[in-house]
């Protein structure tokens, strides 16, 4: 089904997407977040081995849920896209954190070619929602990034669109904290348009697993700097997953 949808700035788009949402012990959150759905979208819920229940909470809500037994960051959303089938392909955290009724916004400026890959710059709607560790981690980054690609972002945060051959294009490889910065250095060395536009950043329902420490901040710094040494990648065609594919329900 296609349908068309107004974000909260005013634009339309008339596009399919579907939305990716990396899961790991998210019940609390899930309601809010799916309720916010795009009209017409399909939201792919990656449950990355929760134990609150929250995979059959999604399938209640309409949602198709993927199960990753790697975990992973990476691991949840690669597995996402692959089980995506939708021209469009959407990434949100889904910790009630960012809104997805934001995404027709994005999707909306790479139908009209300005963009191939747009990245949610996060703006703090609270003094608690981004921690000073994480925020720091970050800003070291962007440097980073800066100086192998030549972008200049000022966020590298999870909610993201582009289309889905491109990102299949990539060839991700990252199964950790690493892959939204792989994603967005292997989009550069390919030649695609990388921009930002700012979104409103809540505060987290429930703990973070990763940023919400200092020593998992730190952790995912050393997965993305990891990313930024490694060479261009050559094209080749992505390895077969070792523990075979992940399971999809509805």
């Amino acid at each position: 089904m296609i349908g068309v949808n107004e974000d909260p700035t005013g634009s339309t788009v008339s596009a399919r997407a579907d939305l990716v949402l990396p899961c790991l012990d998210e019940a609390e959150a899930l309601p809010w977040v799916l309720g916010r759905l795009p009209e017409g979208w399909r939201a792919i819920v990656v449950d990355n081995g929760s134990t609150d229940g929250s995979a059959d909470l999604a399938r209640s809500l309409g949602a198709t849920v993927v199960h990753e037994s790697r975990r992973g960051f990476g691991a949840a959303c690669h597995a996402g896209l692959l089980a995506a089938t939708a021209p469009y392909v959407c990434f949100c955290d889904c910790d009630g954190s960012l809104d997805p009724a934001l995404l027709p916004g994005f999707v909306a400026r790479i139908a009209a070619g300005e963009s191939d890959l747009v990245l949610g710059r996060r703006r703090p709607q609270s003094q608690g929602a981004w921690p000073a560790h994480a925020r720091a981690g970050n800003l070291a980054l962007s440097r980073m990034l800066r100086s192998r690609t030549g972008l200049r972002l000022r966020d590298l945060g999870p909610m993201r669109a582009a289309r889905r051959e491109a990102l299949l294009d990539l060839h991700l490889t990252d199964r950790r904290s690493g892959y939204p910065l792989e994603m967005v250095v292997r989009a550069s060395d390919a030649g695609l348009r990388v921009t930002e536009t700012d979104v409103p950043y809540l505060a987290r329902t429930g703990r973070s697993k990763v940023t919400g420490t200092w020593r998992g901040t730190w952790q995912a710094v050393r997965d993305m700097r990891a990313v930024l040494h490694a060479p261009p990648a050559a094209p080749a065609p992505a390895p077969a997953p070792a523990s075979g594919p992940a399971e999809v329900t509805r």
